[in-house]
This record gives structure tokens, sequence and C-alpha cells, in this order.
């Protein structure tokens, strides 16, 4: 903590203070400064885990790996566990995160019973829901505008050793988004309880639900960490199909391939498979490639060399109301070429107040829909990004703003908490040394 504080009073009193950090999941390109940055070298571990409560108290730029290993020798993991590993507790929560225990756990913020967050005065604030509420309710998708988290307490639940899994295939999205409504409302499908739900649409015509079911019995698990890749493993002619993996690996089966990411790099090609040594396939490493190729242009060099035309970054994760989902995904597979994409129900838990940051719908499903590529580059800049974004607001939904956006500043502050945001902006940043959050997410500042 004091070194986090030292680093803060050396920065300049004119220039915005921002953190200095390893790893990132943002798909943002910002500005280059040659101001030193926070140091949160000290946020890293696992303070405490309490069995009893059910709770754990971890630092801020605590990994989810990190804590992740820490909880599950007592048989608990986080109510929600992002799909990335070195994906931190504190911007999980700044910047939100979702995984297939959402439809019943809601989002990452809403099982964090306090924190501690130094604000850009300098000042280390305790919020909680009684406790300077509204820090509270409006730091989830503030993108460490309003402050960064050095502490956060958060809920626990029991998980059990195995997860054993169905992969149903459909061969229309309406059956597919019926049956996940269902799933959602009951808790369950056809008698039997389900705890983690997801799925993978291929094409309008071959799309899968992945439910997840919490076991002790003990048996064979598969291994998606090697030759074999997760996504690949869903797919099948018709009808059911049954997987078992530990808890662990279930957790973590989206980060091996970076869901499916890994091809763009032919990791996913068997006689390169092979070779590529196991501890670089994970998320963290395809990440490096993609800042080195966004450093030195590689992909865009290739593409001209090629004479093809650039190409411009989807990577994007967005909800729409349960009902509107068919629509939205009809829309995206006619319009823009990419596939697959995610799709995973949440639902805010029914205890939980507003995020005026994010203001989605209590008790009412939402879908996450998540793709993640490059198209050929449109007629102006960020064209298929805009034409998502104008899809999105006219289906009543919300993007994520990890990655590129390009709304108006009128369209942003209806969005994403406008006259609320800066009322708290004002009470824990009166000097603005903390960007502002349209500066960030919009004009990568």
């Amino acid at each position: 903590m004091q070194r986090l504080l030292a680093s803060y009073r050396a920065i300049p009193d004119a220039a915005m203070v921002r953190l200095s950090k390893p790893t990132s999941n943002l798909f943002r390109a910002r500005a280059k400064t040659h101001v030193p940055g926070l140091d949160v070298s000290g946020l890293t571990d696992v303070i405490t885990v309490d069995p009893d409560a059910r709770t754990a108290e971890v630092a801020g730029m605590c990994t989810y790996e990190d804590l992740v290993a820490a909880t599950l020798p007592y048989g608990l993991s986080p109510l929600v566990v992002p799909q990335l590993k070195t994906i931190t507790l504190g911007g999980a929560v700044s910047g939100l995160g979702i995984e297939s225990a959402s439809f019943r756990n809601g989002l990452p913020h809403e099982s964090v019973l306090e924190m501690d967050i130094l604000t850009g005065s300098g000042d280390i604030v305790r919020a909680t829901p009684d406790q300077n509420a509204d820090l509270f309710r409006a730091f989830p998708n503030s993108y460490g505008t309003l402050g960064y988290s050095v502490r956060l307490v958060i809920e626990l639940e029991p998980v059990k050793p195995f997860v054993a899994l169905r992969h149903i295939r459909f061969h229309s999205l309406d059956t597919l988004v019926e049956t996940m409504d269902r799933i959602v409302e009951t808790g369950g499908l056809d008698g039997e309880r389900v705890d983690y739900l997801d799925g993978v649409v291929f094409s309008s015509d071959e799309s899968y639900l992945c439910l997840g079911v919490q076991t002790a019995a003990p048996g064979p698990v598969s291994d998606y960490t090697g030759k074999h890749i997760y996504y690949r493993s869903i797919q099948h002619a018709g009808g059911e199909k049954h997987d078992r993996l530990t808890i662990h690996d279930y957790l973590w089966r989206w980060d091996t391939d970076w869901f499916w990411c890994s091809r763009a790099f032919g990791a996913q090609n068997p006689r390169i498979r092979r070779w590529w040594p196991r501890r670089y396939r994970r998320s963290s490493f395809y990440w490096k490639l993609i800042s080195y190729d966004q450093r030195f242009d590689i992909a865009d060099r290739i593409e001209r060399r090629n004479g093809r035309p650039p190409r411009e970054r989807v990577v994007q994760d967005i909800e729409v109301p349960l009902e509107r989902t068919v629509e939205f995904v009809d829309w995206f597979l006619r319009t823009v070429p990419i596939e697959p994409i995610w799709l995973c129900p949440l639902r805010l838990r029914e205890s939980s107040g507003s995020w005026p940051l994010y203001p989605i719908r209590p008790r009412h499903t939402y879908v996450n829909v998540g793709f993640w590529s490059s198209v050929p580059v449109g007629p102006e800049d960020g064209y298929t990004n805009k034409l998502i974004e104008r899809q999105v607001s006219a289906l009543d939904g919300h993007k994520s703003l990890y990655s590129d956006s390009f709304y108006s500043r009128e369209e942003f502050d209806e969005l994403y908490g406008g006259e609320m945001y800066d009322t708290v902006k004002k009470s824990y940043d009166p000097d603005s040394r903390l960007l502002d959050l349209y500066a960030k997410a919009v004009r990568r500042q």
C-alpha cells in the first residue's frame, strides 16, 4: 500500500494518474505517456480465505488464476469466474465480467461485500452498500475513472470436484433461446439441475447449449490443455454429447485457446500445436502476440503485401434482452463475417440494487453475445463496429467498453450513467486526476 501511495505522490499534479501493470485484457488502444504509473506490484495477493464465512479478502490486482488456486482447496470458488486467467479482481469489478454461472449469480461486482478504493484525490476510501454507497454503486463499469480498487472482500460458493457436461445441438436459434429461457427460469432441464450454462453458435443451423452440473462422482475426465481443443469437442451431428472435466479445468476451459482465437496464430494446426509449448497455450501469451501486432502493424502489412485491404478489429461483448437475442444473432450472421460466436445468459441477482453505469433491468434475462475477430475495413473508420453499436441500441442492449467504441457523447451519456457518473466523479475525483470515462472508452486517451 505504501508503494502505491508513494507512486501516486510521485506523479506530477498536471499529469493523469494511470496504472502501471504487466498484463491487460483491454483491446482499446490508448495514448502513449512517459509519466510513470501507479505501482501496484504489492497488490497481487489473496490476503485471506475464510471457509466458514465463504469469503475471500483479495488485493485489487490479484488475478482470478491466483484466487481460484487459493479457494479450490477449500472446495470454494468465486461466484463468477471470468474466462481468462489474468483478469484481475479489480478489473472484473470496474470493467465487468461474465461466465456460465451468471444466469444464477449475476456479474462479479454483485458478490463484492466491500472495497477499498484509491480515488483520484489520492485517498483510500472504503465503499460498501452502506458506506460511500454512491461510489460502490457507480464503480462497476467505471474502468478506473473513479478510482482503483486496492482491496476487495467477495463472497464465495461451494463447488464439487467435477463438472458433468451436456452439449445439446440445435438446428434453430429460436429453439435454442427457448431452451435457454426455460433453464434460466427453472434452474434445470428435463428434471436435472443446471449449475453452468453457455453456448456457441457456428451458423444459423448449428448451435449448442453447454450445460454443466457439479458432481463429486469420480470418473474419467477430458483434458483440453493438450492436443484436443475444447470448442471443437462441443460439435456433433445431433442430439446430445456428454463430457466431464475437473472443476479447475472447467473454470479455465476457454483460456487454453482464448476461446477459439488461438487459431489466428496457427496454434490449432495439429502440426504446429504438437510443438507449441504447453505453458504458452494460454490467453496471456496470445495477448502478447496481439500487442506485438498492434505495435508493429504486422497483420495489415501482410494484407497489403497480398493485395488485400487492411482489416477492422471487431472484438466485442454485447448484452441484449433474451427476447431480442435471435433478432440480433440473425442480423449478425447476415451482416458480419465472424464465426463462431459465444452466448452466455445473465441475470442480476434478486438482492442487488441498481448499477447506474451499466443499467440493465433486474429480474430480466439478458444474453451476452461475444465475437472476437476482424473484418475488411469499410468506407469509414470503425464501420462494422458502428453498425453493431446501432443494432445493439435498437434492441435495448448494452455493450462492454473493454474494446473500441464510437458513440457520440450524448448517446454514451444516455447509456453509461450520464449525470449520475458526473456527480460521483466530482465527489471522488474533484481535480480530474483520472480520465473521464468517455475520454477513456471512446477517445482512447
